[in-house]
């Protein structure tokens, strides 16, 4: 049962996605703003499709600490949920996504508007382009969403936090928002397969400018890290590792 279910809201997502892109699509091409007023669209649709297909609900906490202008904003990533939810909560979210999924139907039109493209082709090559981006981005009032691990990470994953978002830290001169979420306990990684449940996105107090790069990550990963443990239920923590005598 679960399973069809599942296949009932994957269906409902795409679907949601591609009505709600073609339907707005004359207005972003009059004004690019209207970008964030169709993922805002979007984001309540896979809300409601998860509430009444999958009986899974998703709760917004520490509101309070919602850049409202520019910003760099990390965030943990467990499930694709991650990417469409923060237009829900952030005024103005700016995605950092491969260049070629660009050339994608519906999604890679609205990705070419007010987004940052990257070709992960050459390491340093790719990171200058996303920092020029977050710089211009920033510039706009647009919330730069980064995920410091990189790709989705099961819920039981050790923490593995690339440098990227230091050097952006570092350029920029600004706040980090982090964001911690458990959005894994409804929603693998990888898989159609949804479960019942309720989830939750955490905006925690911004790491302020200045700090030592090895510190800045110090302090991001402790915080992401600890909030997100804390959301989940103790039977699906990440066990401390322990060595040997």
């Amino acid at each position: 049962m679960n399973l069809l279910r599942s296949i009932v809201f994957v269906i409902w997502l795409y679907a949601s996605m591609a009505v709600v892109g073609l339907t707005l699509w004359p207005f972003v091409l009059m004004d690019n703003r209207h970008v964030w007023t169709a993922l805002r669209s979007w984001g309540r649709a896979t809300l409601w499709g998860l509430r009444w297909i999958m009986g899974a609900r998703v709760s917004f906490e520490g509101l309070e600490n919602v850049p409202q202008g520019g910003a760099l904003i990390a965030m943990k990533h467990q499930s694709m949920l991650d990417t469409i939810a923060p237009a829900l909560f952030l005024p103005r979210p700016v995605y950092v996504y491969k260049a070629e999924l660009g050339a994608t139907p519906v999604m890679g039109a609205y990705l070419k508007k007010n987004q940052i493209a990257v070709d992960r082709g050459g390491h340093a090559k790719a990171l200058k382009s996303i920092v020029r981006g977050a710089r211009d981005a920033v510039a706009r009032g647009g919330q730069v969403l980064i995920f410091p691990e990189g790709t989705r990470q099961p819920l039981d994953a050790p923490p593995d936090y690339k440098p990227g978002i230091a050097a952006m830290y570092k350029d920029l001169g600004i706040p980090v928002t982090p964001v911690a979420l458990n959005t894994g306990l409804i929603w693998k990684p990888k898989g159609i397969t949804r479960r019942p449940g309720h989830v939750t996105f955490k905006v925690l107090p911004p790491i302020p400018p200045g700090l030592p790069r090895d510190e800045f990550m110090r302090v991001l990963e402790e915080r992401i890290e600890s909030e997100s443990q804390a959301l989940l239920p103790p039977e699906k923590r990440r066990q401390p590792e322990t060595t040997s005598a």
